[in-house]
């Protein structure tokens, strides 16, 4: 029997994180046995309010030092706002984990399939998102947060840009628009937030000067927002800042169709983590409802940046497969509620597991 090669930590979450995982996994697992690749070694690890009741936290450090020892992992959506005090006011498990490893870069691509229910045919951008910093209060302080209130009438937030952390992700959004059709647009509040958004958008055209291939554009967020419900199809590469970049991916991912098939990857320039855009639906949680997609392609996403990463094709074929795997699913009438279908979690993922045979 081959040996795996790869460690995968797999946290399934809180809400539909239990169904849409396990769901991933199946297609991760197909997809590998179907080019060839050597299988990978999955790591369960305890996460959210299961944690809670079995650790007394929800991310424990046990989980926090299993992960340190894998080549990336699997992220189910977590359902925070009902955990119990003092975890409900705390960092979040994702923002924990992000901070921990500092998973600088937030990857979301909008891409739309064919019968996908799409609001703008044709869309098939990534949001480039700097992950560490920005308006966020968890993210941009090294202790704490960066949001207090001096009187219990004046709450106040900073928001903090920083060269080094901008020039990080603009290289990410370059090098990403050098694998696609070259093309990188940079989304800022420059004529409001002068200081801050502006030295986002600077750095960022210095960083295209090294990349003369790539065509870049800006607009303001405002703007941007406008141009995505009209025109989406026109994009390729997004980048920008935390918040932004936020709000970006969500429109973008109902524009593609659904949050449902909203991937994304968080990360360093070691190390990945897979997380569906979308959040836990605790009200379809345990009925087999849930739209794995989202997960699935995240999981994707995570084998093509390994695989670019240890230079391993196999896991880029893998990759590949999967995504095609899910479009012809789609394509082929199998759809969950929120596609406009009526398929279970289960049964959409034994239509791309099948698909997949097809494709390989």
């Amino acid at each position: 029997m081959t040996e795996p090669r790869y460690r995968l930590g797999v946290l399934d979450g809180d809400g539909i994180g239990p169904e849409i995982v396990p769901a991933a996994v199946a297609v991760v697992d197909a997809a590998l046995a179907a080019v060839g690749a050597a299988p990978v070694e999955w790591v369960e690890l305890p996460l959210g309010r299961s944690a809670i009741d079995s650790h007394g936290t929800p991310v424990p450090d046990e989980t926090l030092s299993a992960l340190a020892e894998t080549d990336g992992w699997l992220l189910g959506p977590h359902d925070s706002v009902s955990y119990p005090e003092p975890h409900r006011s705390r960092l979040n498990p994702s923002g924990t984990i992000r901070k921990h490893f500092d998973l600088y870069a937030n990857i979301r691509p909008a891409k739309s399939f064919e019968r996908g229910n799409a609001i703008v045919e044709g869309t098939d951008l990534v949001i480039a998102r700097e992950n560490t910093e920005g308006f966020y209060a968890d993210r941009n302080t090294v202790a704490g947060t960066g949001e207090f209130m001096p009187t219990p009438d004046v709450a106040i937030a900073h928001g903090i840009i920083t060269r080094k952390a901008t020039e990080r992700i603009a290289r990410t959004a370059f090098e990403l628009a050098m694998r696609r059709r070259k093309q990188v647009t940079i989304v800022h509040k420059a004529n409001v937030l002068q200081l801050t958004t502006g030295l986002f958008r600077q750095v960022c055209r210095d960083v295209a000067e090294e990349y003369p291939e790539v065509t870049v554009n800006d607009f303001h967020i405002d703007a941007m927002t406008v141009h995505l419900l009209r025109r989406a199809d026109r994009f390729d590469v997004l980048v920008t800042e935390n918040m932004f970049g936020d709000i970006l991916s969500d429109l973008a991912g109902e524009i593609a169709g659904s949050l449902g098939i909203a991937p994304s990857i968080n990360n360093s320039d070691t190390q990945a983590m897979a997380q569906a855009s979308h959040g836990s639906a605790p009200d379809i949680a345990g009925q087999n409802l849930a739209n794995p997609v989202a997960m699935m392609l995240s999981s994707a996403m995570l084998l093509d940046w390994l695989g670019s990463k240890r230079n391993d094709e196999k896991l880029v074929r893998a990759a590949q497969l999967m995504e095609a795997a899910v479009a012809a699913a789609i394509h082929g009438g199998t759809a969950t509620r929120d596609l406009g279908g009526s398929a279970s979690t289960t049964e959409f993922t034994a239509a791309v597991i099948h698909a997949m045979r097809d494709q390989a």
